[in-house]
């Protein structure tokens, strides 16, 4: 099982690890700071090796990294794994933006049921299976998001079962929440928050969240 170094540091950009197993175009590593498409949060971008990466895939606690045809990988090779850091900076903003969007949607609206969201470099967004309008929630959800950035708040996260790989995110007098994704340690890098409600079908209702 790969060790998830992007837990343990998601602000390391660079790491040197070893080559576990090759399989065709798909590869394992002993660790790693590439993550893998999970939570909505989509894969990083980036380099195994200097072969670029086109997919990377969650299996169970394994991750899979699909190459180029042709590369040249083999298992025991030592190799520097490389992120786009810029872009991975920019999903952690929107990762976080959108879990204290979901936190104060779910506290603002008891028993609001979550079915998707999906979090990509220029934007996110959460949908919720609700038959009214959202609309006019915005402008006091989009204050108090922008309220607790301001605050610079420290964001802790860690696991809660290290044995399944199960973590959390959470802010001292405000919540704890079950997430594997990766987090900014301070509110305060998430920017300025912009929300957008959109209506993707009838009894749905989804929210798009911007950060500057």
């Amino acid at each position: 099982m790969v060790e998830k170094v992007f837990w343990q540091d998601p602000y390391l950009s660079r790491l040197e690890a070893t080559i576990a197993s090759v399989s065709d175009n798909d590869v394992t590593l002993d660790r790693t700071i590439f993550y893998a498409f999970s939570g909505g949060q989509e894969s990083d971008r980036g380099s195994i090796g200097n072969c670029p990466v086109v997919a990377a895939s969650k299996q169970g606690h394994e991750i899979i990294y699909t190459l180029e045809p042709g590369h040249p990988l083999k298992p025991g090779d030592r190799v520097v794994v490389e992120i786009d850091w810029l872009r991975r900076y920019r999903l952690m903003r929107l990762h976080f933006a959108c879990e204290l969007v979901l936190e104060l949607v779910y506290r603002a609206l008891p028993g609001i049921e979550k079915i998707g969201a999906h979090i990509a470099e220029e934007k996110a967004r959460i949908d919720f299976l609700y038959s009214e309008s959202l609309g006019g929630l915005l402008p006091k959800l989009m204050a108090q998001v922008n309220a607790i950035a301001e605050q610079d708040l420290v964001i802790t996260s860690d696991y809660s079962d290290p044995t399944k790989e199960k973590r959390y995110w959470a802010i001292e007098g405000f919540s704890r929440v079950p997430c594997g994704g990766t987090h900014l340690n301070r509110t305060g890098e998430i920017g300025a928050v912009t929300l957008k409600r959109k209506n993707p079908g009838k009894g749905k209702e989804r929210i798009e969240i911007r950060v500057e």
